[in-house]
């Protein structure tokens, strides 16, 4: 992955939390562009479902890597990493700064840390762990894991039988552990100064904005646009945009509208908790509580820590 020279700036956390708005007020600060580091954001045809920026906020700040494929085709964390490579160097050509804004924990590790070639599934071998887990037990099959790969080990659940043998079968492929394969990778981290800014609020604050967001999809024209998609057959990972199962739910008749909008409110606040877990668990962010703070005094702070 060709790297260009130079800092990056990340802005991270939970859906809802005011990424946007704040990554908009610090791009036109510090003279920025905005990368989107949203598994959703990149679709076109779903700009309520995935809360993409608003014209008013693409007329502020250039933004990259928002509605720019068919909903109809896959997006994974290889294809973000080329794109927002590929979109790094050209502002940086430009002589300015990169602002990397979202909430897609994956993608962003993939960024920074990169990826690693993982070598191609072997299905006999898959099956020859299954068999012995199931024979000896889940525990013993770890135990393989632990003596072979300890670091690997110490991230992977006892339990989770697939990563476990993924990890054992990486191993058997390629000669060498999933942990040595990881330290060989080199991502942003390796060539650019990082530097990541997290936001935070108080738990009832960010439910409340989370509501009042999916209230305000829906008065937008939510369901029309689930319509819409659902005219065309969605790739699996556009399908699983928030919003896009819980409304097919009312208009498949599973459901009632009222039902629908709490179902997706209920699953965002899931979501959102799924992100801080993944996002706590760095400890290079910087965090901010949105809740105290306000833009202003957040974006002063920032430009005192890029200084």
């Amino acid at each position: 992955m060709r790297t260009p020279p130079g800092k990056v700036v990340f802005i991270v956390g939970p859906t809802a939390i005011g990424k946007t708005s704040l990554a908009v007020r610090l791009a036109r600060r510090i003279d920025a562009e905005i990368i989107s580091a949203d598994s959703m954001q990149i679709y076109n045809g779903m700009k309520i479902l995935s809360q993409a920026p608003t014209a008013e906020e693409k007329r502020k700040a250039r933004h990259h890597l928002v509605e720019s494929i068919d909903p109809r085709k896959e997006y994974s964390v290889a294809e973000f990493i080329k794109k927002a490579t590929a979109a790094i160097n050209a502002i940086t050509k430009r002589g300015r700064l990169p602002i990397i804004a979202g909430g897609s924990g994956l993608y962003i590790k993939g960024l920074i840390d990169g990826l690693f070639e993982s070598p191609k599934a072997d299905l006999k071998f898959r099956a020859k762990m299954a068999r012995f887990a199931a024979k000896n037990g889940r525990k013993k099959l770890y135990a393989k894991l632990v003596k072979i790969d300890p670091d690997a080990a110490k991230t992977i659940h006892p339990n989770d039988l697939r990563r476990v043998v993924r990890a054992l079968e990486i191993y058997h492929t390629a000669g060498k552990t999933m942990t040595e394969l990881k330290a060989s990778t080199r991502g942003l981290k390796d060539a650019c100064e990082i530097k990541i800014f997290g936001l935070i609020r108080p738990r009832g604050e960010m439910y409340s904005r989370i509501d009042s967001r999916v209230d305000g999809m829906f008065r937008s024209g939510a369901v029309a646009e689930v319509k819409r998609l659902r005219r065309r057959k969605l790739s699996r990972t556009a399908a699983a945009v928030l919003g896009f199962k819980e409304i097919s739910g009312y208009l498949d008749g599973e459901c009632t509208l009222d039902e629908a909008k709490e179902l997706l409110k209920m699953n965002t606040r899931r979501f959102a908790k799924r992100q801080m877990t993944w996002f706590r668990a760095n400890d290079k962010i910087k965090w901010f509580d949105a809740g105290k703070l306000n833009n202003k005094e957040i974006i002063k702070k920032i430009t005192k820590e890029l200084r």
